[in-house]
């Protein structure tokens, strides 16, 4: 796979996580670990039926332990903390701050092999954060409480978990992606200890919500990480960081579109600055075809 077409199967779950907050909200009151569980056993049993086409797949399962401590602590330790967060402290100042992991993603992509940071990558990922905070907070001020402090931290751990484990994949970019079907059943796996520990279970009601459920754990919460791992290996993990903004802003005009959310002047300035960021930060890789051809 050429990195251009890695980069574009990373896009791919952008695209896909755009869905999250829609399906989500189709799927009634599930609580999120058993939510999770949920899903991620869906979508750890479409790569077992995908492995099970390819008789040399399996060998993919055979990995030491730190490929398996960063790919289950990256799925299972990123929802964790996020949800932990949710618990602890507004929702609006969690999801900001977690969002910081596509920018991290940039910055932390300087201590890879190979890679090297650029100016309008910073500037890029920058303006795309700036997109996701009005996204998040709707164009009103942002109050952080020393009182939810802990919340915070949850978050910020989050964002650093999945900044981690996306910079970090670069290093195994051998290992199959395979890999990420046992990743999935890990974390549901786990996902489901703490529902048990933490939550009551809630049979979903009514064919939209089992419908959405399953959607979630083919799309969002199957696919796109299989998807992501091969963006992040073998891609550009610069230009995805930065594009990886355009997630909340995509989910926002879903929702827009479905007539769950209204269409405001955040949206549109939003659209604006996620949109200039990405292709700010994509300035190298969309001059290279220009270069190739003034050489030939």
């Amino acid at each position: 796979m050429t990195r251009g077409a890695a980069t574009l199967a990373g896009f791919g779950a952008v695209l896909l996580w755009a869905l999250l907050a829609l399906l989500t909200s189709l799927s009634g009151t599930v609580p999120p670990f058993q939510l999770a569980a949920m899903t991620f056993a869906l979508g750890g049993l479409v790569g077992l039926l995908a492995m099970a086409r390819r008789p040399g797949a399996w060998a993919a399962m055979r990995q030491p332990w730190p490929v398996w401590a960063l790919g289950v602590g990256g799925l299972f330790g990123y929802h964790f903390l996020y949800f932990s967060a949710l618990r602890a402290a507004p929702a609006v100042e969690a999801s900001l701050i977690a969002y910081l992991w596509p920018l991290l993603i940039v910055i932390f992509s300087a201590l890879l092999p190979g890679e090297r940071l650029r100016w309008f990558h910073v500037a890029g990922a920058a303006l795309g954060f700036a997109g996701a905070a009005l996204i998040v907070t709707g164009g009103r001020g942002l109050a952080l409480n020393p009182a939810h402090a802990t919340g915070y931290g949850f978050a910020l751990a989050a964002a650093l978990v999945w900044a981690g484990y996306s910079v970090l994949s670069r290093r195994f970019a051998a290992v199959p992606t395979d890999i990420v079907t046992g990743f999935c059943l890990a974390t549901s796996a786990l996902a489901l200890l703490c529902h048990l520990l933490l939550e009551t279970w809630v049979t979903p009601s009514g064919a939209v919500e089992w419908l959405a459920i399953v959607a979630l754990g083919l799309g969002p919460v199957g696919l796109a990480f299989f998807l992501w791992d091969r963006g992040v290996k073998l891609g550009d993990i610069q230009v995805l960081g930065a594009a990886s903004y355009a997630s909340p802003l995509l989910s926002t005009l879903v929702l827009v579109a479905t007539g769950i959310s209204p269409a405001t002047w955040t949206v549109a300035l939003a659209c604006l600055l996620i949109t200039a960021g990405a292709i700010l930060a994509s300035k190298d890789m969309l001059r290279r075809p220009v270069r190739r051809s003034a050489r030939g």
